[in-house]
């Protein structure tokens, strides 16, 4: 669909969620290591969807694509260092419970002596 060059009468307008995609994309990489970055990464994400349609349909009608494409950029950067810490966390998880449950055995066997 070609977009129509606008009128002299007709104003700029911001999109939609902008700053919030790109508030909530900020804290995603803050918070990457927790889960809350995760969880801000996707609402970010989430939120960026319907603006980017409406940008894609109307470009010239627009004035601040740039914070949402970078709050998008930070969502999608912080929804990566999030799942990467909840992949650390379940290996440290699951190397933490197997060492527990050898060293049992060996505290058991110590104390049958």
């Amino acid at each position: 669909m070609e977009s129509q060059p606008l009128n002299s009468n007709q104003q700029l307008e911001r999109l939609p969620n902008a700053t919030a995609v790109l508030v909530l994309g900020i804290c995603s990489i803050l918070f990457g290591c927790v889960l809350v970055g995760f969880v801000c990464g996707i609402v970010g994400l989430a939120l960026a969807k319907t603006p980017m349609a409406m940008y894609r349909q109307n470009p010239q009608k627009y004035i601040n694509y740039g914070a949402l494409n970078a709050g998008r950029i930070l969502s999608i950067i912080g929804v990566i260092l999030g799942a990467i810490a909840i992949i650390w966390a379940i290996i440290g998880g699951l190397i933490l419970g197997q060492s527990a449950f050898l060293f049992s055995d060996l505290f058991e066997d110590l104390l049958d002596l």
